[in-house]
């Protein structure tokens, strides 16, 4: 070991003391999670009774759960966005007992016109110790990898895309954080921050290896798996040009920056003609680059979402990143974060109980007018719930529309996975099929088939005789119909042992078999800009959807062919 490694390791352990010491004392809260998580509501209430939403609802009143539960309704962002309308126009006592406000974080646009959520100075420590604490487990459980102070491949948005109307940044959320780092922590990460600005993505990407290469990187971190699967396939397909660059000490002329940012990016610019000659011969030897080739696996970990909707993309990952384990982020949006998961492999994180106050519906009562209503310790393990979240920065009992699954417990404060988002349903004829019956099942049935399907969504298709579900592909990923039709065939069957009701509809004949629906190549990469800038959304945050539950996206589209599997 280098004097130098030596000496940031032990900077690292004695900067990491208060951080296992707060572990350590989240762990004993996590033994009674309705004390801590009732306290913490009076607290919040204490604090933001004299907001105008605080005088609105009457917060002085309330002296128990009770009290807060008949006072404040369970409502979406539209319930306070008159408020935070006012804060957006200066007026910060309309919502915020606090005195400064960093900037509004930005939703991710995914499913509809993104949302501002205020980031004040409690948002900001909540979200540092949660972060802290996921790291320091997650460094403590892989201590053979020696991943300690070693550099991150970290890939954020833009932190300021506009100001409000009072001069109040909006923008990404780890772009900010990113930026506001001490410079000791902002140089472990190996992709700077004003990246993020960079608006062409294939160029964004570039960079970021470019500036990567060449450091001993430990992790690779990005909320949705397909950011790193879009990293891989960038350094195969500009192997060339990056290992020139990386040869010559330069970053190719034809990315479009402004030269102040380029000014910036030389240090970071190093030029190796080893490296470069290295990675030339293996790419010779193989016909590829990939991230493996590189960093080898059993020393990097993947940090991304892993629940959801993400299966897909994450069967993809270890052709370019090798065995490299996978630890989760969390349940983790702009409106703050709900889960620390301590484990690789699971989308399942134990409730920050310290952060926010947490409330659950049952599934089945989502839609009733008067919905049970509980709290973190009156849960169930395999149920399934969604959350609400109330915060010290003006969400109160918010439906962010995530549905969740109890896994287990930490402690005695419950284990939760996010299943999918609440409005990502379909329903032709009564079977409710989720976004997640869907992934689930094409995770557990394409890889029996030698077929490349790259991107998808199902939709239902209305016709009169049967409605069916249509899985709309684009041509080159169903080129061979025999092969498609026996997945269709497998793909329908395991819908039905995802979700029974979408099986009793097909065997009672409400609902006809998944077919095939070709579009033409190059489809989906268009429809999904096209979706970005009708929202307004961050390329990184933003997820396909692999369920669309309009019936008239079949006809919104330019269908090549319909495969149906009992004609073929």
């Amino acid at each position: 070991m280098s004097w130098k490694r030596f000496v940031l390791i032990r900077l690292g352990r004695l900067i990491s003391y208060p951080i296992r010491r707060q572990l350590r004392l989240f762990e004993s809260a996590c033994q009674n999670p309705e004390a801590v998580q009732t306290a913490l509501l009076l607290q919040i209430v204490r604090r933001t009774a004299s907001t105008a939403f605080g005088r609105d609802h009457r917060l002085e009143t309330v002296r128990s759960v009770l009290d807060f539960r008949r006072q404040v309704p369970v409502a979406p962002y539209e319930y306070i966005a008159p408020y935070i309308e006012r804060v957006a126009h200066g007026e910060w006592s309309a919502l915020l007992a606090e005195p400064r406000l960093h900037l509004f974080a930005l939703t991710s646009g995914t499913t509809a016109r993104r949302k501002l959520i205020p980031v004040t100075d409690s948002y900001l420590r909540a979200y540092r110790r949660g972060w802290n604490m996921w790291g320091v487990k997650m460094y403590r459980d892989h201590r053979e990898r020696k991943i300690a102070m070693r550099p991150i491949v970290q890939l954020v948005g833009d932190p300021e895309e506009f100001r409000t109307p009072a001069g109040i940044p909006c923008g990404n959320l780890s772009g900010y954080t990113a930026m506001v780092q001490k410079r000791l922590i902002r140089w472990m990460y190996a992709v700077p921050y004003f990246i993020g600005k960079i608006s062409d993505a294939r160029s964004r990407y570039y960079v970021a290896l470019r500036c990567a290469l060449g450091r001993n990187v430990s992790q690779f971190m990005a909320a949705n798996p397909s950011t790193l699967l879009q990293l891989a396939r960038t350094l195969d397909a500009e192997k060339e040009a990056l290992l020139r660059d990386i040869q010559d000490g330069t970053l190719r002329a034809d990315i479009e920056m402004p030269p102040a940012w380029r000014s910036r990016l030389f240090p970071y610019l190093r030029r190796d003609p080893g490296l470069a000659r290295r990675l030339h011969a293996i790419a010779e030897k193989t016909g590829h680059l990939f991230p493996s080739d590189v960093w080898p696996s059993d020393s990097i970990i993947l940090n991304c979402w892993t629940g959801g909707s993400m299966g897909h993309y994450l069967r993809l990952l270890p052709r370019y990143f090798g065995s490299a384990p996978i630890r989760d982020l969390g349940l983790l949006a702009s409106e703050g974060r709900m889960t620390i998961p301590f484990e690789d492999h699971t989308p399942a994180g134990v409730l920050d109980i310290w952060s926010h106050y947490f409330e659950f519906i049952p599934e089945g009562e989502i839609d009733s007018k008067h919905p049970t209503v509980l709290g973190a310790h009156e849960l169930q393990p395999d149920h399934k719930y969604y959350i609400l979240l109330t915060t010290t920065y003006g969400l109160y009992r918010y439906h962010i529309s995530d549905l969740v699954r109890v896994t287990g417990y930490y402690g005695r404060t419950p284990l939760v996975e996010f299943l999918s988002k609440g409005h990502r349903f379909a329903n032709l004829t009564g079977e409710k099929l989720s976004e997640y019956h869907v992934t689930q099942a094409m995770t557990a049935v394409l890889p029996r088939f030698p077929l490349s399907i790259n991107c998808y969504s199902l939709a239902p298709v209305w016709d009169e005789h049967q409605p069916f579900y249509g899985l709309f592909l684009e041509e080159t990923d169903g080129a061979d119909e025999a092969v498609l039709s026996r997945f269709l065939r497998e793909y329908d069957h395991q819908l039905g042992q995802e979700n029974i009701e979408y099986a009793a509809k097909r065997n009672s004949g409400r609902l006809g078999p998944v077919r095939a629906v070709l579009l033409p190549g190059g489809f989906w990469a268009q429809w999904d800009r096209q979706r970005l800038l009708q929202t307004g959304g961050s390329p990184e945050q933003y997820k396909h959807p692999c369920l669309l539950g309009d019936t008239s996206f079949r006809h919104s589209v330019p269908v090549c062919k319909i495969v149906d599997p009992e004609r073929v």
